[in-house]
């Protein structure tokens, strides 16, 4: 997913940089991946949320037993992973706003 959004993201700002006229349905299109992109970010969230809840349920079970150390360690490697993927899930749907400005600004 990383890579479908920043390759989208080149080709976006390859459109802005170059003397192309950017029609209406470029700016449908666009605004359908930034949908697409929104509900990505959104089934991260949610995953990532669930994750932090388990680690937070395991590390608390590792007071009672010690055995849960190793399935928490295995939740905090997922987290550090799903968080990474989210931020940049996050920064590229926010960058894609600013594309969007600068569509609409372009064609007033």
């Amino acid at each position: 997913m990383k890579k479908y959004l920043y390759d989208y993201i080149k080709e976006i700002d390859d459109l802005l940089n170059s003397n192309k006229k950017i029609t209406n349905d470029i700016i449908e299109k666009h605004l359908i991946k930034i949908s697409f992109f929104q509900h990505e970010r959104l089934i991260h969230l949610l995953v990532t949320l669930f994750y932090a809840l388990v680690f937070i349920i395991f590390t608390v079970l590792c007071f009672i037993h010690y055995l849960f150390i190793v399935v928490t360690l295995i939740l905090v490697i997922f987290l550090i992973c799903y968080v990474i993927h989210y931020f940049h899930l996050e920064n590229g749907v926010q960058y894609l706003y600013k594309q969007y400005d600068r569509i609409r600004d372009r064609n007033l």
